[in-house]
């Protein structure tokens, strides 16, 4: 066997081990993302939290959000956008991460709106009315009364169940799911239990049709 024989042969056989070595650790790589992607569904999905979307969805966005969070109320249209144009597809579950001040008497407004089936609606009416009771120096939530109204709320209904006990429990359980999960700002999503790889609009589009792909 000549020079050149042995040099293309040594030149073969390390792109067959890099290729190999490549293939392995892109596996390894992928079980291991599944397997967080598993465990951290078991902190991700509570029972009882608002949902949207066809319930058979074969992808689920979790969002931890923020009421009083602009990043937030900003991203909301680009998500809603999401589900739109995936009809069948996705389906989205509400977590809370109530950091701001004056954010855990929203989530207690929205709570109280889910048990009368306008928790949607009423976040509709959060967000586009946010700079009017969200400043961060100087937050004033109960400005939100002022809107309510046009959601065809209960009042009386709601002023009652904003201390219920059970709210108070739903915000802790999800305070404390956030910190398992690592969440310390807002909004963060997992797309099928996967966090998103790096923060935008593009990685949540990506991964979302990266799990539409694969389901």
């Amino acid at each position: 066997m000549n020079q050149k024989t042995i040099f293309i042969s040594s030149l073969a056989l390390v792109v067959l081990l890099f290729v190999g070595g490549t293939l392995f650790y892109n596996q390894t790589q992928s079980a291991k993302h599944k397997e967080q992607a598993a465990a951290n569904l078991t902190k991700l999905i509570r029972q009882g939290a608002p949902t949207k979307g066809d319930p058979n969805a074969k992808v689920q966005i979790v969002e931890f959000f923020d009421p009083a969070c602009g990043t937030c109320a900003r991203f909301h249209p680009f998500v809603e956008d999401l589900i739109a144009k995936n009809p069948g597809k996705i389906k989205i579950m509400a977590r809370y991460a109530p950091f701001h001040k004056g954010s855990d008497y929203m989530v207690k407004i929205l709570e109280a709106a889910r048990m009368q089936g306008k928790f949607w609606q009423t976040l509709e009416i959060m967000f586009a009315t946010q700079s009017e009771w969200a400043s961060h120096s100087d937050p004033q939530p109960q400005r939100i009364w002022n809107y309510l109204g046009s959601v065809g709320l209960d009042m009386e209904k709601m002023g009652a169940d904003l201390n219920s006990p059970e709210i108070d429990r739903i915000i802790k359980q999800d305070l404390q799911d956030a910190a398992d999960l690592k969440v310390t700002k807002t909004p963060e999503f997992f797309v099928n239990g996967r966090p998103l790889p790096r923060f935008g609009y593009d990685p949540l589009r990506d991964l979302v049709a990266e799990e539409i792909s694969l389901n």
